[in-house]
């Protein structure tokens, strides 16, 4: 049985339509990846299958629960995670930490051991007593994360949790997360850091409500970037994106950071036409090389084709 399984699940504020009939099953004790831009939907989605809003159209079950008639059996059975990390900043951290283990229910012989378990991931040992407050975000995170499964759910819901939090804590984060997909528990999270996806088993890529690709990360990016990728390096990459993305040789252009993503149909001729075009016009060329796809080059790829909705 799937963990979580979506029927043209759809949400609509007013004349807005935030969710628009999706579809789509999470396997059991997979990390799940829903991802796209900040307003794409996923926070709306993830809140209705969590029971705390009633969808519009369509329907969800959530650990064999309909989220629309049955709610609460839903939220006993899942833990939930929100990028504002859902604690109360001015108590300590072992108060957070009771607080939530009394609010599941959790007995006081198994809330010590619990208690335990939380202070170990979140490696806050010796922070018992300090105002959550005062913690770094990836502390806060850690700590959020550990109260959140606490009660040992089955199916976890993460949304946004590395929002504002450093990439070495982002990087430590989802080792907490695979280590929870290890025990078989289900994680479903939300994320716009591509980058991000591809420590999941299978990814949703939304835009303004709709599904525009699924799949695992290999899978999209065989699917849909099916040229060779040249970075390139070079000086005034906004006046170099302008005379490249323009070139017929030029399937697809974009600027990561300091550099250009290119896709060519033919990576020596790519090569040499860039080399040639940049020396034309003045601008210095500091190198191009071949890079694999990112999920990024997928996402940007689907936005720029209108999507493909599925």
């Amino acid at each position: 049985m799937n963990a979580i399984e979506v029927r043209q699940l759809t949400k609509r504020f007013g004349a807005f339509t935030a969710v628009d009939h999706i579809d789509f099953d999470v396997k059991q004790g997979e990390i799940f990846g829903f991802l796209g831009a900040n307003g794409a939907g996923k926070s709306t989605t993830i809140r209705m299958l969590c029971g705390l809003l009633t969808s519009t159209e369509g329907t969800a079950r959530v650990g064999g629960f309909d989220i629309n008639t049955d709610p609460h059996s839903v939220k006993q059975s899942i833990g939930y995670m929100s990028q504002k990390f859902s604690l109360y900043e001015d108590l300590t951290v072992e108060e957070n930490i009771e607080f939530f283990g009394r609010v599941y229910g959790i007995t006081d012989t198994a809330l010590k051991e619990r208690k335990e378990w939380v202070l170990g991931i979140a490696n806050l040992h010796g922070r018992e007593t300090s105002i959550t407050g005062t913690l770094s975000g990836g502390w806060k995170q850690r700590l959020a994360l550990g109260c959140a499964v606490m009660h040992r759910p089955r199916i976890v819901f993460l949304d946004e949790p590395t929002s504002g939090v450093d990439p070495v804590m982002r990087r430590k984060f989802w080792e907490l997360i695979n280590e929870l997909s290890a025990d078989g528990v289900t994680v479903l999270v939300t994320t716009h850091f591509l980058e991000e996806a591809e420590y999941c088993n299978d990814i949703i890529l939304i835009n303004a409500g709709k599904i525009i690709a699924s799949g695992s990360p290999k899978e999209l990016k065989q699917e849909h970037i099916t040229h060779p990728i040249l970075e390139v390096h070079c000086s005034d990459v906004v006046r170099a994106m302008e005379l490249i993305e323009t070139q017929p040789w030029a399937v697809e252009t974009s600027v990561f950071g300091t550099s250009i993503h290119v896709n060519v149909a033919d990576e020596q001729a790519g090569r040499s036409a860039v080399s040639a075009l940049l020396a034309q016009n003045g601008i210095p060329l500091h190198g191009v090389e071949r890079i694999a796809p990112s999920l990024e080059d997928v996402f940007i790829y689907l936005l720029e084709h209108g999507g493909g909705n599925k």
